[in-house]
């Protein structure tokens, strides 16, 4: 088995790694996958990461057809309007990677393409994105961790592996990836949303019994249930911080973006009633984080 052509659908903050290190080494053989008035801006405009403008190679679902590998890059938000587009791109002997933060978008796809199109994957990267302008640290960045849900080393592993050996993509082959991802999840879950919240730096865990309180009670709900699925997995260790550090939904809300809060919390609180279980930190912090989008939005500009 080879992987040799390579589409992206997703060409945001964590779709631009991938744009940087597969496009000048796979050439024809890579595309991001666009339609309408975005495949228009991504020819016109293309991309810029870290500093240098890519032209990009845009094609829509139908000419990606039938790729090797499907890189699925979207925001949470979008992925229910482009699983037709993923359904399209995929024949019988295409991969699909999904690179979404949160625990739920391997089901969601495999329910227009199967299940046994996907590999599982965790991402592990910093990067901000402006406008058009991404930027990220190469050297920082963990990059992506893929394999079989099973945590087979199959022939597609394998020839995934090859394919990224002749690039400068950072990765790895978890023994358990899916194991990762609710490791990951976790930390997301209890790190980036109570500082979103209260508008503190990283430091804060460190400096306040209260954050830290918080921070403590949704890793709590959040490995509930992982436990109710039988899923056992080790806390994510928490790489060096700068003390005012702002992750993903803080920078949302600074820019006055809509977040991923509903990747986050909202896929908690469902499938935590889904096993009667109960989640209500993490009900209390959404409903937060769902007024201070709104206050965002101007909703409570009464004077």
């Amino acid at each position: 088995m080879e992987m040799k052509t390579v589409a992206l659908i997703g060409a945001g903050a964590v779709g631009a790694y991938f744009i940087d290190c597969l496009a000048d080494v796979l050439g024809e053989d890579f595309c991001v996958v666009a339609e309408g008035s975005r495949a228009k801006r991504l020819k016109e405009k293309g991309l810029m990461i870290n500093g240098h403008r890519r032209s990009l190679r845009v094609k829509t679902p139908e000419e990606a057809r039938g790729c090797d590998l499907l890189l699925t890059a979207v925001k949470h938000s979008a992925l229910d309007a482009v699983l037709p587009q993923i359904q399209t791109m995929v024949e019988e002997h295409t991969t699909v990677i999904s690179l979404l933060n949160g625990i739920d978008s391997e089901e969601r796809i495999a329910s227009v393409i199967g299940a046994s199109h996907l590999l599982y994957a965790v991402m592990k990267i910093s990067s901000v994105r402006q406008g058009n302008a991404v930027v990220y640290d190469p050297e920082r960045t963990i990059g992506v961790g893929f394999g079989e849900k099973n945590g087979e080393h199959t022939e597609r592993v394998r020839a995934v592996e090859a394919l990224f050996d002749r690039t400068p993509l950072h990765y790895y082959v978890p023994e358990d990836t899916v194991a990762e991802i609710w490791s990951k999840y976790e930390w997301n879950v209890s790190h980036n949303l109570p500082q979103a919240v209260l508008g503190v730096g990283y430091q804060a865990y460190l400096d306040s019994e209260h954050v830290a309180f918080l921070r403590d009670a949704l890793m709590t709900e959040v490995r509930n249930l992982a436990d109710s699925y039988g899923i056992r997995y080790t806390s994510m260790q928490v790489p060096p911080q700068k003390p005012g550090a702002r992750f993903s939904t803080l920078q949302d809300l600074d820019a006055k973006r809509h977040t991923e809060v509903d990747m986050f919390l909202g896929v908690l609180i469902k499938k935590s009633e889904e096993q009667g279980l109960q989640a209500p930190y993490a009900s209390a912090v959404y409903h937060m984080i769902k007024a201070l989008e709104e206050k965002n939005d101007g909703m409570f500009d009464y004077f």
